[in-house]
């Protein structure tokens, strides 16, 4: 993570008496496999790891206090960041893939090389885009220590036919819950002018809609997994505007 963001993580961790260096996934804090393990990190790969630090530390804060509410404890998730390939509790992960959680082993995994791909390929550029990004894979988490996540697996293999139909809603619950933390930012003074827009931009670049008609100039609802960018972007405002879990059941009946 850099000499200044070690320094830094250990001397928040003495001042407030919790491991913040904990949140980083054991031995995986920055994964470089292979011949890329001796690589050394670029300044821009280290504001962003830092960056991402500070970042699981706030979104599980705020979920802390939110499962409180609930009358519930809210276990932290762990937070890897690697660079092409990573190994996880639910297989070997690439950057093909993308971001993503596993519920096996309750981390969130982040391709660092996917940001510079958000802000070229998909024109969603800024902090609050790249905060987004981890705010949707910790509400994968939240949705795993509900139980969501494992409802929604027995649905699947229940009814095969609706395996898409049920994945799209369960994302864009991510979306909802990843609002929830925006909707606390906004809460404390920490927005800055553009921030919520850039997050709405990355939550409209990723749409599959939008992807599928980049790809191949086609779009097929059936297939899709995530949503729509329209109803990515319609789940993540309505988090932030309700800021609570009780606004983000993408499950109900009639809902769009």
């Amino acid at each position: 993570m850099g000499v200044g963001g070690t320094l830094l993580l250990l001397a928040l961790s003495l001042v407030f008496g919790k491991d913040f260096l904990g949140q980083v996934g054991a031995g995986q804090g920055v994964s470089l496999p292979g011949a890329q393990a001796e690589r050394a990190s670029s300044p821009e790969e280290e504001r962003l790891v830092d960056f991402m630090h500070f970042l699981i530390e706030d979104i599980q804060g705020v979920w802390t206090q939110e499962f409180r509410r609930m009358g519930q404890t809210y276990p932290d998730a762990k937070l890897v960041l690697f660079t092409d390939s990573v190994r996880s509790g639910c297989g070997f992960g690439e950057s093909a893939m993308g971001p993503f959680y596993c519920p096996a082993d309750q981390k969130a995994y982040i391709d660092l090389g996917f940001y510079r791909e958000l802000k070229a390929r998909f024109g969603a550029p800024g902090d609050f885009a790249q905060a987004y990004v981890l705010a949707h894979e910790i509400g994968h988490h939240v949705q795993n220590v509900l139980g969501i996540e494992r409802r929604v697996r027995q649905q699947q293999q229940a009814s095969p036919g609706d395996r898409n139909a049920l994945s799209v809603r369960m994302e864009l619950q991510a979306d909802c819950l990843a609002g929830v933390w925006a909707h606390s930012t906004a809460k404390r003074d920490l927005l800055e002018t553009g921030d919520a827009e850039e997050a709405l931009q990355a939550a409209s670049a990723i749409g599959d809609d939008r992807l599928q008609k980049s790809a191949s100039g086609r779009v097929n609802p059936e297939t899709w997994t995530h949503g729509s960018s329209a109803q990515r972007v319609a789940w993540f405002k309505r988090g932030m505007q309700g800021g609570r879990v009780e606004n983000c059941d993408t499950f109900a009946e009639g809902t769009p």
